[in-house]
C-alpha cells in the first residue's frame, strides 16, 4: 500500500508479487481516480503504473478511502509532488480512534499548510515541502510512510526519529533508493535527501506478507499434520516463531520455507503486542485462538490499539473461556469450541473466526467477510488445500 502511494512520484513503475486482496484494488482505484496509468496482470500478480499525466487530480474522495486506511497515504507524495492535496479522512477497521493526528504533525513540521473542512484534509506547500528535523510524538507505521515519501521532494535533508521500523516500512525505502534518492536508517532515525526529479523507470518486487504468513502459522499450530508455507522470510518472523515454539508448536525453518507440526500439548503464555520488533496488533486474534486450546491461564496484553477485542464476544459464542480486564485477556484453556453463526467486527478478528471454526464441533458460519477480503488472498482456496472443509456462500 505504500509502496503504492510511493509510486505517485515516480513516472514508470512495475510490481511484482502483489498480494490480490481487496484493499490493493481499492488503492489502484484511487490512483485511477488520481489521474495515473494502471495495468494488472493476476495471474502473473505484476501492477504497471505510468504517470505522465499533466492533468494530476489532486483529490482522494471520501468513496474510495472510507473502507482502509491506508488511503491516506497519498496526502504526503500529491502534496511533495504537486504542492497540494485534498484527501478524505480514513476509514478502515474500526478498532480505535487511530486519528491522522501524527500524519499532520509532520507534513506541517514540512512547512504544509493543512485544515480539516467538511470531513477532508485539505493541504498546500505552494513553494514546495522543506526537510526539516521531525521526531514523532510516538511510533506510527501510517505517518512514518507518509513523511518518509513526502521528505522524497522535500528541499534539503530531513531526519525522522522515533519511527517504525516495520519490515514493510524498510521495503519502502529499498523502493525510495530505487526512485535515485539517499536515504540512511540508523535504529529508529532514518534520513533522507530530498530531490525534486527522480528515476523514471524501476522495478522491485513486494515483500511477502508477514501477518498472512503468521496466520498460517496459527493454522498449522491449532490443527496442521505438516503445513509447508512457501516464499517467507523466517527471520523478519523470528519473534512470532519463538512465540509459537513456546506455547509448543513445532517448526522449522529452512532459507524461504517454515513447516509447521501441530503439538499434543499447548503451554500458556504471555503476550503483550507491540511496535516491530514485537509481536504485531494484527496477529493477536489469531493467537488468541490457539491459546483457548493451550493448558493453563495465558494473557495477551494489548497496547496498540483500544477496540482490538472485539472478536472475543464472537469467540465465547463459541464456547472460548476469555475475561478481559482493562487491556488484558485471559484465556482459560483448553476449551472446547462448538461451531456457531458469528460476525466479523474487522480484519484480523475475521480471520481469528475462521481459525476457530477450523477446531470447533459443527458447522461454523462467518458473516460480514468484506473484512477477510482486505487483506487475505484466496484464504479458503489455500486453506482447502490443506484439507480443511470450508466454503464460500
Amino acid at each position: 500500500m505504500p509502496i503504492l502511494a510511493a509510486s505517485i512520484l515516480a513516472k514508470k513503475v512495475k510490481l511484482t508479487n502483489v498480494p490480490l486482496v481487496k484493499d490493493i484494488f481499492t488503492m489502484l482505484e484511487l490512483l485511477k481516480f488520481i489521474g495515473i496509468d494502471i495495468k494488472i496482470n493476476k495471474k502473473k500478480k505484476f501492477i504497471q503504473i505510468e504517470n505522465t499525466n499533466k492533468k494530476i487530480n489532486t483529490l482522494a474522495p471520501y468513496r474510495l478511502v472510507k473502507t482502509m486506511r491506508a488511503g491516506v497515504l497519498v496526502l504526503g507524495p500529491l502534496l511533495t509532488r504537486y504542492k497540494k492535496a485534498k484527501v478524505s479522512l480514513p476509514g478502515g477497521c474500526a478498532i480505535g480512534t487511530r486519528p491522522v493526528d501524527i500524519h499532520l504533525f509532520a507534513l506541517k513540521k514540512f512547512g504544509a499548510r493543512i485544515k480539516i473542512k467538511d470531513g477532508y484534509i485539505i493541504a498546500d506547500a505552494k513553494k514546495g515541502l522543506i526537510g526539516n528535523y521531525i521526531r514523532f510524538p510516538s511510533i506510527s507505521v501510517g505517518a512514518t510512510e507518509n513523511a518518509l515519501i513526502a521528505a522524497c521532494g522535500a528541499e534539503g535533508k530531513t531526519v525522522l526519529s522515533n519511527c517504525a521500523t516495520e519490515p514493510e516500512i524498510l521495503d519502502l525505502i529499498s523502493f525510495i533508493k530505487k526512485l535515485g534518492i539517499s536515504i540512511k536508517i540508523n535504529g529508529r532515525k532514518i534520513i533522507i535527501n530530498g530531490k525534486k526529479t527522480v528515476k523514471a523507470t524501476i522495478k522491485h518486487k513486494v515483500i511477502f506478507d508477514r501477518i498472512e504468513a503468521g496466520t498460517y502459522l496459527i493454522a498449522g499450530a491449532l490443527i496442521g499434520k505438516k503445513i509447508i508455507i512457501k516464499n517467507v522470510l523466517p527471520g523478519i518472523i523470528k519473534n512470532e516463531i519463538q512465540i509459537l515454539k513456546k506455547i509448543g508448536a513445532k517448526i522449522t525453518a529452512k532459507k524461504n520455507v517454515l513447516t509447521i507440526i501441530k503439538s499434543k500439548n499447548l503451554k500458556k503464555i504471555n503476550v503483550t503486542t507491540k511496535p516491530y520488533p514485537g509481536f504485531p496488533t494484527d496477529l493477536q486474534a489469531q493467537l488468541m485462538v490457539l491459546m483457548t486450546q493451550s493448558n493453563g491461564v495465558s494473557k495477551i496484553k494489548e497496547n496498540i490499539f483500544e477496540n482490538r477485542f472485539m472478536h472475543v464476544p464472537e469467540l465465547k459464542r463459541m464456547g472460548a473461556k476469555i475475561e478481559i480486564q482493562n487491556k488484558i485477556a485471559y484465556i482459560f484453556g483448553p476449551s472446547k469450541l462448538t461451531g456457531a453463526e458469528v460476525m466479523a467486527t474487522d480484519l484480523r478478528a475475521s480471520v481469528s473466526l475462521v481459525l476457530a471454526g477450523l477446531i470447533a464441533d459443527n458447522r461454523t458460519i462467518v458473516n460480514r467477510i468484506y473484512h477477510l477480503d482486505r487483506g487475505y488472498e484466496f484464504l479458503e482456496n489455500k486453506l482447502k488445500k490443506c484439507k480443511a472443509v470450508i466454503k464460500r456462500i
